[in-house]
């Protein structure tokens, strides 16, 4: 091929693909550099991050070692924020991608600021985009001294050697990644004294809606807000999350407060081995476990709130056997 067919195919390339980018709604990122940002690090700070980066929004059940033969995958002891679990197509994801570390080993270089902007904007210190199975859209609605807190908390982690593979990712998904993220206003913390407010305050540091509600190619399906359906591909089925909207039949209705916070307490005892093709759950029990009584009947009084949807679940389905 000669070179000016060689630079007519590559400009034929980049218009194709700059027409399809431009179909697919663009990929020039919407947020900017990380700004200057100093977190004090003091104990306070540091004790209300460990609470939520461990028991709320769950920082530490995503970046560490699950182990995947008890049900809910707990977090295997001595790797608490390593990083390493695996997301790949075959759970239905557009790539191959891993949980990074977040212990000091990897983070040192990051300034608290590009650590802000990766919690709450999804980019990471190199300009990357994250996947948005990294809740940053929830995140983002924190309120600023809880964004600091984390942060504050990150920095006290154990440092643990080890890296991951860059995350890879199919066409064309891989070309519109980069404008998924987006910054946003920060959010004000929530009263504990206005329990409904509270508690969907906490419920959005959880991210409980992005789990409990279906979705159809990548959006949440209108009409079935905290009804459940979603699915987890896992190894011998797949899990739907639960309906806990206060629907009566299919819901969480006649569910009474002590039998909400009673499911999440049980979740601190040793969670059962699962056989192949057993019942699975993707429910972070051992992490949401440790959620106060205050903050669990906060959920509640909150979920009491949302519209009851009718929506009967079957919560595992075994992978059929190949023939």
């Amino acid at each position: 091929m000669s070179r000016l067919h060689r630079r007519t195919l590559s400009f034929v390339v980049v218009v194709l693909t700059a027409s399809l980018v431009g179909m697919l709604g663009g990929c020039g990122s919407k947020v900017g550099p990380a700004r200057s940002l100093v977190v004090e690090k003091n104990e306070a700070l540091v004790a209300r991050g460990r609470y939520l980066g461990t028991h709320v929004a769950a920082c530490i059940d995503c970046h560490s070692t699950r182990d995947w033969s008890r049900l809910s995958g707990p977090v295997v002891v001595g790797s608490e924020g390593k990083g390493g679990e695996r997301s790949g197509p075959e759970q239905g994801f557009p790539g191959t991608f891993y949980a990074p570390n977040i212990t000091p080993h990897a983070l040192s270089s990051w300034t608290d600021g590009e650590l802000e902007r990766a919690l709450v904007a999804g980019v990471s210190k190199d300009g990357r985009p994250l996947f948005p199975l990294m809740p940053y859209r929830s995140y983002g609605q924190l309120c600023q001294e809880d964004v600091d807190a984390v942060i504050a908390w990150v920095r006290t982690l154990e440092p643990k050697e080890g890296s991951v593979p860059a995350p890879t990712w199919s066409f064309p998904f891989g070309l519109v990644l980069n404008g998924i993220p987006k910054e946003q206003p920060r959010g004000t913390c929530a009263d504990p004294t206005d329990p409904v407010a509270y508690g969907r305050y906490v419920a959005t540091a959880a991210s409980c809606a992005s789990c409990h509600t279906k979705t159809e190619r990548g959006k949440p399906v209108a009409g079935f807000e905290w009804a459940g359906g979603f699915s987890f591909v896992v190894d011998g089925g797949t899990v739907a999350s639960t309906n806990i909207s206060p629907d009566d039949d299919t819901g969480i209705g006649r569910w009474t407060k002590e039998v909400f916070i009673a499911r999440f307490r049980d979740g601190a005892r040793e969670q059962p081995r699962v056989a192949p093709g057993a019942l699975q759950s993707t429910m972070p029990w051992s992490a949401f476990a440790g959620m106060t009584d205050q903050d669990l009947a906060a959920i509640y009084d909150f979920l009491r709130t949302v519209p009851p949807v009718k929506n009967q679940v079957v919560p595992w389905t075994p992978t059929p056997p190949k023939p």
